[in-house]
């Protein structure tokens, strides 16, 4: 089973958007797929019409007083399973450290939860909520790839770098960052010449630029993966073109 990670510390730049369609595209493509929402406001689990509630909450579930398994749930989609968002997860740091008194098993107490999924799913994507704290450190530890979405302006490219700092703090499970551009408007000269020069520029930097378009707004009106309403739109094929990247590097 691999994880892979949708993340960057700032909000607002796909994140979301990113881990919805992926895990729908990994389904699509006979993966057994799993999507865990971590973000409290739930917008994954908006997405997959799912109640985002998880029975005992962050504390039950970090704490293992609940079996992961029992918190999960289908979607409208084959292969395709969602562990929902909970408001209690606003405290899953606290909960963390409650439950995991040393430092070291906090920091991988999501990846111990995830390896009793290893029977179950091939893939599963994990929808973080936008800061760097120590649910962010056990995400890093436990992804195996750390997908980055970019907006291409200078700011933007900064956090990334600072990302890449952290990440090489780690001591051990350190996973592979792959960034992506995220609400690319090739209107704009700085956007076009960010996407043309950084990825030769920067390993670990993909081409691959998702546009900003309206169509991929509409998934909070559809609430489903893009994909599966608009599969010939140019949001779409930059989907299946980031889908085929992570495919290679996380072979089955």
């Amino acid at each position: 089973m691999k994880v892979v990670a949708s993340y960057n510390v700032k909000g607002g730049v796909g994140k979301t958007t990113a881990a919805v369609n992926l895990a729908y595209l990994a389904s699509a493509r006979g993966r057994r797929t799993l999507i865990w929402d971590l973000d409290p406001q739930g917008a994954a689990t908006y997405l997959f019409r799912v109640k985002p509630k998880v029975k005992g909450g962050s504390a039950k579930l970090v704490g293992g007083a609940r079996p992961v398994e029992a918190a999960l749930k289908g979607t409208d989609f084959h292969g395709l399973d969602l562990l929902p968002a909970d408001f209690t997860y606003r405290n899953m740091d606290l909960d963390l450290a409650r439950s995991h008194r040393k430092a070291g098993k906090a920091a991988r107490a999501l990846a111990r939860l995830l390896r009793d999924l290893a029977d179950d799913y091939d893939v599963v994507f994990l929808d973080t909520p936008p800061s760097l704290s120590l649910v962010s450190e056990n995400v890093l530890r436990a992804a195996d790839l750390v997908l980055v979405p970019i907006i291409p302006t200078v700011l933007a490219l900064r956090t990334f770098d600072q990302l890449a700092e952290f990440v090489d703090t780690l001591d051990r499970d350190r996973p592979r960052l792959h960034a992506f551009f995220s609400m690319a408007d090739r209107r704009k000269a700085l956007h076009r010449e960010i996407i043309a020069d950084l990825p030769r520029r920067r390993e670990g930097v993909s081409p691959t630029a998702i546009p900003a378009l309206s169509v991929i707004e509409q998934m909070a009106v559809r609430r489903a993966p893009l994909p599966a309403y608009a599969p010939n739109s140019p949001a779409a094929r930059a989907f299946e073109s980031l889908w085929s990247e992570i495919a290679e590097l996380l072979p089955a």
